[in-house]
């Protein structure tokens, strides 16, 4: 008899295992169409929020508020942007801004990580620091370059320690606030298999945590982009080719037009950034179960 309960048992099992699968099945047969129409689904907002944003542009543009030549329309800005995107110069300015904003972004990741891991863990450092990591985050990156700038000349260390001083208070606010909210039980758990140290944060706090985190990045990100390109407007050095300089150099030739595909520039690469983030943020979030979109 209990032979054949244990079979009857697997029979079971099987049979649910089946009609789990079956679904499954008939979901992969259906996978293309369905991405498909999640892409549409995802790009085809974006693509109207655009065209509208170019019919406002070229609207005002025909209402003659300003002059072209002070303030032209995406029908003259289009084609100089995409005559810049087609020239060696552009793509090395773009290399020596994205080295520079991932250098930057890379120390303020270090100096965020040890610093919202020491709040996290001592009572009485939260208490001195946590309103002045706070207060750093509201204050304008603009406002620390003169002090940067004295420390440090003109040079890219400068540019750096604004970028860290952007970044760092929010990464470090989005890992002490993913800290705390770990579950005790996961706690507890960790404490039973022997967790301890080190470990004890890249085992188990540290993962736990990274939904959180991962919005205290997107927010550091943001902080670092806004610094760099501040401090690439103030700190020109040795008239190094870079998206900052491209900029002050269009706006002492009165090149409108050059000047607006630059910010153009500048705003893509910000929402390709967002769109990096918001995606890890998307599969963190399915990883634990938080949505299941």
């Amino acid at each position: 008899m209990p032979d054949t309960d244990v079979r009857d048992d697997r029979s079971r099992v099987r049979g649910l295992d089946a009609l789990e699968l079956q679904p499954r099945r008939g979901t992969g047969e259906r996978s293309a169409a369905e991405t498909a129409g999640r892409i549409w689904a995802a790009t085809w907002p974006k693509l109207a929020a655009v065209a509208l944003v170019l019919l406002a542009w070229q609207a005002v543009v025909w209402s003659g508020w300003r002059t072209e030549f002070v303030f032209p329309g995406p029908d003259r800005v289009l084609p100089t942007l995409f005559r810049e995107i087609t020239t060696p110069e552009f793509w090395e300015a773009v290399q020596v801004t994205m080295r520079r904003a991932l250098t930057g972004f890379a120390l303020a990741l270090v100096v965020g990580v040890i610093i919202g891991i020491a709040v996290s863990q001592f009572k009485p450092l939260r208490v001195a620091i946590g309103s002045l990591i706070t207060g750093l985050q509201t204050m304008p990156s603009i406002v620390w370059f003169p002090f940067a700038m004295l420390l440090y000349g003109i040079s890219e260390s400068a540019i750096m320690f604004v970028i860290v001083l952007g970044a760092a208070p929010s990464i470090a606010g989005g890992l002490t606030s993913g800290i705390d909210y770990v579950s005790p039980s996961l706690l507890r758990a960790g404490q039973v298999m022997g967790l301890r140290g080190v470990q004890r944060y890249t085992v188990l706090i540290i993962p736990a945590a990274l939904p959180m985190f991962v919005t205290g990045l997107k927010q550091g990100w943001a902080f670092a982009w806004r610094s760099l390109m501040a401090g690439e407007l103030l700190v020109i050095i040795n008239q190094q080719n870079s998206i900052g300089w491209a900029l002050s150099q269009a706006r002492q030739l009165n090149d409108a037009e050059r000047l607006l595909s630059y910010i153009i520039i500048v705003l893509v690469v910000g929402i390709v950034i967002d769109v990096f983030f918001n995606w890890a943020d998307r599969a963190l979030r399915r990883r634990w179960g938080i949505t299941g979109s």
